[in-house]
């Protein structure tokens, strides 16, 4: 891995991911946003919210956006959802994603613990926010970083 932090998904995993990204919002009109930085000061999920707001990730229509945020150098990770995820979703539901991700990181396996999470976040999206005949894709499918580009 190199120092900057977009070096630490390879060229063909960063499209693996944004392509999981697009294939799990082909039949939702829900939005998922993945974001790197190399350090997380404060609480990761303060600095996940901060992210979430700072990617105008609340300003979806229907509040159905998710964001992954992974502090890599920290070995920091959450999931943050909007309210109207929050509305739908099983309370266990966001843990579940986390332990499956965790299990992968663990293995050193973090392009595919995010895929996983991913997918699993872009069915519960089709079940509670179909696609709609005039839905548009209201965020960008690209790995967004921070700190450390």
């Amino acid at each position: 891995m190199g120092t900057a932090v977009k070096d630490f998904f390879t060229s063909e995993e960063q499209e693996v991911i944004k392509q999981a990204i697009r294939n799990a919002e082909l039949d939702t009109s829900g939005e998922i946003r993945v974001h790197l930085e190399n350090s997380c000061s404060g609480e990761v999920l303060d600095r996940a919210a901060f992210i979430f707001k700072h990617l105008g990730m609340n300003k979806t229509e229907l509040r159905n956006g998710v964001l992954i945020y992974l502090a890599v150098k920290d070995h920091l990770f959450a999931i943050i959802g909007d309210k109207g995820m929050h509305k739908v979703v099983p309370e266990y539901f966001w843990d579940e994603i986390k332990a499956g991700m965790l299990a992968n990181f663990r293995e050193n396996r973090f392009a595919r613990g995010l895929t996983e999470a991913i997918i699993t976040t872009g069915v519960q999206l089709k079940k509670h926010f179909p696609r709609q005949d005039n839905d548009i894709n209201e965020l960008p499918d690209d790995i967004s970083f921070g700190e450390g580009k």
